[in-house]
């Protein structure tokens, strides 16, 4: 497996985690009362929009040829750290 492959899987793998804290605040916000879901769900919108540009570099770096991807890491993490934060935030926030 390459440098590139490995990277590759690890944040994949970060993001799915964080993708399923997202359908789990989903859930609960299903649970909530009226008032909660609508602040709830203005929370998981805008996860979902950040979710979606981290998968969207992550396929930018699937599509980079081996030599050139360490080019792209700067931003991809960038988009991961955002998502990773705007996630526990959520979480703490919504508990």
């Amino acid at each position: 497996m390459s440098e590139k492959e490995a990277y590759q899987e690890k944040l994949d793998a970060q993001l799915q985690q964080w993708s399923t804290k997202v359908d789990e605040l989903k859930a609960k916000a299903d649970q909530a009362n009226t008032e909660t879901q609508l602040e709830y769900y203005e929370q998981i919108e805008e996860l979902r929009f950040k979710q979606a540009a981290a998968y969207a570099k992550l396929q930018e770096l699937r599509d980079t040829e081996e030599r050139s991807w360490r080019e792209l890491k700067p931003g991809l993490e960038h988009a991961l750290d955002n998502f990773k934060s705007s996630v526990e935030k959520a979480v703490a926030k919504l508990r």
